[in-house]
């Protein structure tokens, strides 16, 4: 994929003229939003004409970023710490758990996963699998089952194995699924419950993929659950890593991590300096 600026330059003509309509184009293909194309459209005729591509590069850095450090994980005042990731089917949500424990491992924190994805057959024996790849414990309950009674006991676990961090996969839920996100709903309220101050930590989990539609599902979500960060997946090569400055823009929480790709390790605190390049330069 070339880099955005490969494609707008192209609206700038000799002489300084430029096509807005083109430039339009050109940014909302990248999936920026509609939002962030206007804001963008509207200052880059003033931005200096042998300076336009770092200028994006800052403009773009500067809306995708948020204060604090997006890779530390909260610490409860007294342990467990209880972290509940949401999103929809496909997401990689689960995946991203494996991969979170194991960057907080890494780091010499204990983990404890909870498989409170009872409604999706075969999902607590995926996290399960995962657990035992990892060689961290894992709480489970069979398909159907109370995802909240779960996520409770998990943490009553990690209490009484002196297991610092509980890591809650909650079941894939389409976005527009109300009794679904009530049920969600419970998980927070059940898990505040268990552990003062719970949840600690809530990443919703977005395929960068699918562009906008991340962009939907990061508003429903927000209006039904508290979030502290988001974790963009499927950005390897992908031609919609604009949604990235969409996503920022829609929902008032950080962006924390990015998936890169299918291994363990996989997953990176997301720097959005770094994006901006990647995104404006290829």
């Amino acid at each position: 994929m070339s880099g955005l600026w490969a494609r707008l330059a192209r609206a700038f003509g000799a002489g300084g003229g430029w096509s807005r309509d083109e430039a339009e184009r050109v940014l909302l293909e990248a999936d920026l939003g509609p939002a962030a194309v206007e804001d963008l459209l509207a200052e880059l005729p003033r931005a200096p004409a042998d300076g336009r591509e770092a200028w994006l590069e800052e403009r773009l850095a500067r809306v995708l970023r948020a204060d604090g450090d997006p890779g530390a994980i909260a610490r409860a005042a007294a342990p467990p710490t209880v972290v509940l990731l949401f999103g929809v089917n496909g997401a990689g949500k689960t995946t991203t758990i494996a991969k979170l424990a194991r960057r907080l491992e890494s780091g010499g924190r204990s983990v404890l996963l909870a498989a409170a994805d009872t409604f999706r057959a075969g999902a607590v024996a995926q996290l399960e699998r995962w657990s035992e790849r990892l060689g961290v414990p894992c709480v489970g309950a069979a398909n159907g089952g109370d995802p909240a009674a779960v996520a409770f006991d998990a943490i009553t676990a990690a209490r009484a194995r002196g297991i610092d961090t509980v890591l809650v996969d909650t079941a894939g839920r389409l976005h527009t699924e109300e009794r679904l996100l009530e049920e969600l709903k419970k998980v927070v309220r059940v898990a505040g419950k268990a552990a003062p101050g719970a949840p600690h930590e809530s990443l919703l989990v977005l395929d960068g993929s699918v562009g906008q539609n991340a962009v939907r599902q990061a508003r429903e979500f927000a209006a039904a659950v508290p979030l502290t960060g988001l974790v963009v997946t499927k950005l390897d090569g992908t031609a919609k890593g604009g949604s990235v400055v969409a996503l920022r823009a829609a929902v008032p929480v950080p962006v924390r991590f990015i998936g890169t790709g299918e291994e363990i390790e996989d997953l990176d605190v997301f720097d959005p300096v770094r994006y901006a390049h990647r995104l404006v330069s290829g």
